[in-house]
């Protein structure tokens, strides 16, 4: 069941989501890029197991630093996502999968490890502060994974 619940980003906060959503397209579009060209150059198939051993030496590359900023849980995630689109693709359920463009709605996923959840308070990974979550409805329990989105008219869910 998922709910969806407006949030008012402090200052620091919108730069380090910023980064975040910055990150997680990067790392999609890239991997995106390398499994494309591994099946038309070579025709050999990557799988997330081997995304995921690049994504670690890819952070390590002196021009992409950058990507140690944010939570490396956001940037598994989107490989995960981008493995899922590869899926449905050969299942013949969906397109050819798209690189991610920063004009329309930017998110990032958060799994149970990324998060701290306490007293209704949300504490993001790398981030000082929790979220000021306007409560639209009651929620009780604990979220299993958080999708943390921005969308062009400038509000955050």
């Amino acid at each position: 069941r998922a709910y969806r619940y407006r949030f008012y980003p402090t200052s620091e906060q919108a730069d380090q989501l910023a980064r975040t959503f910055g990150c997680v397209r990067y790392v999609y579009n890239h991997f995106l890029r390398q499994r494309t060209d591994a099946w038309f150059e070579r025709q050999e198939r990557m799988g997330y197991n081997a995304t995921a051993k690049a994504l670690t030496a890819l952070k390590k590359q002196p021009d992409t630093t950058f990507l140690a900023e944010v939570s490396n849980v956001c940037l598994q995630q989107s490989l995960r996502h981008l493995d899922r689109a590869f899926s449905n693709f050969f299942k013949g359920q969906a397109r050819y999968p798209t690189f991610k463009k920063k004009q329309r709605k930017q998110s990032a996923t958060y799994m149970a490890n990324g998060f701290r959840w306490r007293e209704g308070q949300l504490w993001l990974a790398k981030h000082k502060d929790p979220l000021d979550i306007r409560w639209s409805r009651y929620f009780s329990g604990t979220p299993s994974s958080i999708t943390v989105s921005w969308d062009t008219a400038g509000r955050y869910h």
